[in-house]
């Protein structure tokens, strides 16, 4: 797993945060307090668990119905906005500033 305050300090990072198998938020370390809250990490938590559980729906699907594999497991979720993003991997995210994100180095991030 790695460290929050690594994760925060990553090039255009608003905020790290770590949830349960549930999504609940369990910690968090946010860089711009102004940008975002714990109530919104909270919900990022609940939103990557979810998508993550429909990516492995589908993944497993179609690989159950086709002899294309690679799908399975699902490790990860990205969320893209308008203004910010959201990359999580495993039971950890980070919330990226559009303008600066790196999407790839993010999830390499995550990797611990």
């Amino acid at each position: 797993m790695s460290d929050l305050k690594t994760l925060s300090s990553m090039p255009g990072a608003v905020a790290a945060f770590q949830f349960d198998d549930d999504g609940r938020l369990e910690d968090a370390v946010i860089a711009d307090e102004e940008a975002i809250d714990r109530d919104t990490l909270d919900l990022l938590g609940h939103l990557c668990i979810a998508n993550m559980a429909i990516g492995a729906m589908q993944a497993r699907g179609w690989e159950g119905m086709s002899d294309v594999r690679g799908f399975y497991p699902v490790e990860g979720f990205t969320f893209v906005g308008l203004d910010w993003s959201a990359v999580s991997r495993g039971r950890q995210g980070v919330v990226l500033s559009n303008d600066q994100a790196d999407y790839d180095a993010a999830y390499k991030a995550l990797a611990g």
